[in-house]
């Protein structure tokens, strides 16, 4: 490995803005609030952050731990740890992985900005929750306008990881974190003071521990691993960055609870409004592009709501997008020694391509299917119920079983200088607990399919 200087995070805030806003995604708020207010509200809350602390911690401080040890790519970092040279394959597994959430994903961060558009010119006014729904798939279907949307957002994209680490990716996160939680907090204002709004909130967090059933323990399990991006080498690529003064125990532990915080503050935006207004609450593409449309229509300037919440969706949307296109950037840039910015550019265009067969094959390239799924679909089932997981799995099995455990706290110590408070309950769930509740998250995912 290269002894040249590795490019670190100039600040600890901007460590925290930028794996925060990687971890915070569309996850947080199409999904988590549908989950608590259907599974046992606040018993689910209960739940879920224990699988928080079980799951996503030890696993996100283990990325951090072998990024910042490995002083490199994902794949790079592996190699530079371990002369075993085959755990370097989680590595080009994870870079596969974002790649491929890239490909659709990208598309969906497009239509965020038609609908913001879409809010902006009201566009929304006097449309039944029919109208939307056709609306959404006569759109989403077209050939045109999701690809100019999604290349637009590419664009912008490309042009953050175009400017390094620190005047880039540390400089935007450090700019639209902050935005995104205002927006937040303003709509949560919003969403409790509708008239309804209360009960709504009292209905979001009442707990009903009998729905807590081993699968909604699962769903809990999966929504902790999946909300934090974990196994797809977002943060092994960040932790290369992060300077070898930082207490990477406590950055996990803080990232960690900002995504839980985002997640909750999304549920309060949510479901109080939702239930305000009496309608069915949903999760997914369905809830962000049909029901809360339908929602805003029938709130006193229900416009302006439109445009901030989907404002939100839009940068949640882009700073995790940032995260997994450093990822492709710096493994190949590293590897093939290209230059940042013409290996930026070329991956972009890689992205475009895939970006618009993904958006396609929602339309005009419907017929073409793999397994029954188009490619949207496939992209999205095939990261999700299979690479993730499998590299949560080998990222815990390698730091957790084959890394020295003096290596490991000599790392997470700063070489001694710091105390470790949480070593042995890392340790210890490292090993045993996280492998084995995401080969659960991963064999539930499975037999799903079926």
């Amino acid at each position: 490995m290269s002894q040249k200087q590795r490019v670190n995070f100039g600040s600890r805030l901007g460590v925290l803005a930028a794996a925060a806003g990687s971890a915070i995604g569309l996850g947080n708020i199409w999904r988590f609030p549908y989950e608590l207010g259907q599974n046992g509200g606040f018993a689910f809350l209960i739940v879920y952050l224990l699988c928080a602390l079980m799951i996503g911690w030890p696993l996100m401080l283990s990325e951090f731990t072998l990024g910042r040890m490995g002083q490199s790519n994902v794949a790079g970092s592996f190699r530079a740890i371990t002369h075993v040279k085959h755990w370097q394959w989680i590595g080009v597994m994870g870079v596969c992985c974002a790649l491929l959430i890239m490909g659709f994903y990208s598309v969906v961060c497009g239509w965020t900005l038609e609908y913001i558009y879409q809010a902006v010119t009201d566009g929304f006014s006097g449309k039944t929750p029919a109208d939307l729904s056709l609306a959404f798939t006569a759109f989403s279907s077209d050939t045109v306008r999701p690809v100019l949307w999604m290349l637009l957002f590419l664009f912008v994209n490309c042009f953050i990881v175009l400017a390094g680490v620190q005047k880039g990716i540390e400089r935007s996160a450090k700019m639209l974190m902050p935005f995104l939680f205002l927006i937040l907090i303003v709509l949560c204002v919003r969403s409790v003071t509708l008239p309804g709004g209360m009960e709504g909130l009292k209905f979001l967090f009442a707990p009903d521990f009998s729905k807590i059933t081993p699968k909604v323990v699962l769903s809990a399990m999966g929504q902790a691993f999946f909300s934090l991006s974990l196994g797809m080498g977002c943060m092994v690529t960040y932790g290369s960055y992060i300077s070898k003064q930082a207490n990477l125990e406590r950055t996990a532990l803080e990232v960690t609870g900002l995504d839980t915080l985002m997640a909750i503050l999304c549920a309060i935006t949510i479901f109080p409004a939702v239930f305000a207004m009496g309608i069915n609450p949903s999760q997914g593409p369905e809830l962000v592009f049909i029901t809360l449309p339908t929602v805003f229509n029938q709130m006193p300037g229900g416009y302006i709501w439109a445009i901030l919440f989907f404002l939100l969706l839009s940068i949640a949307a882009l700073t995790s997008t940032i995260s997994l296109l450093e990822v492709i950037t710096a493994y190949i840039s590293e590897e093939l020694k290209w230059s940042r910015k013409v290996t930026a550019i070329i991956v972009s265009i890689v992205i475009a391509l895939l970006g618009v067969a993904c958006s396609l094959s929602m339309g005009v390239w419907g017929e073409f299917r793999v397994f029954g799924l188009n490619l949207f679909d496939l992209f999205d089932k095939f990261t999700s119920y299979i690479l993730m997981p499998l590299g949560g799995i080998g990222i815990s099995l390698f730091m957790g079983w084959h890394l020295d455990r003096k290596r490991l706290e000599q790392e997470l110590s700063n070489e001694g200088t710091l105390k470790l408070k949480y070593i042995k309950v890392y340790v210890f769930l490292l090993k045993y607990v996280t492998p084995l509740a995401i080969l659960l998250v991963f064999i539930n995912q499975i037999v799903g399919l079926f």
